[in-house]
């Protein structure tokens, strides 16, 4: 469990995804706070300097190391879990390459998100096992 008093960002443009995502992290947080777009995403990085930010990978429209690059600027020791539609090796290589900590697919939120985040905290990356990444 992650320690009290803690907070994390979650940014997901889509409700469903968020509201799921939300569900599951409250049961670790004490806070999740919801944003629903990029821009949101980095004022409230900035403003509440959180420890870790759960990104859908949805809002680097093909950017990844970009949307890292913007949300780290106002809160350099932010620790990103990236949420993907697909852990495909080039997805899972360009989450990496872009300083991302972890990246979760989307279809296993629910048996992975928290043990992805528990092993971040602890300074472990975690990335889905892909045979082309090494």
């Amino acid at each position: 469990m992650v320690s009290s008093t803690s907070s994390v960002l979650l940014a997901a443009p889509h409700h469903g995804l968020a509201e799921g995502s939300r569900s599951l992290l409250g049961t670790a947080f004490d806070a999740v706070v919801m944003v629903a777009d990029e821009r949101s995403l980095c004022e409230s990085a900035h403003r509440l300097e959180p420890r870790l930010a759960v990104v859908d990978l949805a809002l680097a429209h093909g950017d990844i190391g970009g949307l890292i690059h913007r949300i780290r600027l106002g809160c350099p020791g932010l620790k990103v879990i990236l949420l993907g539609a697909h852990d495909e090796p080039a997805v899972v290589q360009a989450a990496m390459k872009a300083g991302a900590e972890g990246l979760v697919a989307k279809r296993e939120i629910a048996t992975d998100l928290l043990p992805a985040v528990e092993g971040v905290l602890r300074g472990e990356r975690h990335f889905p096992p892909c045979e082309a990444v090494k």
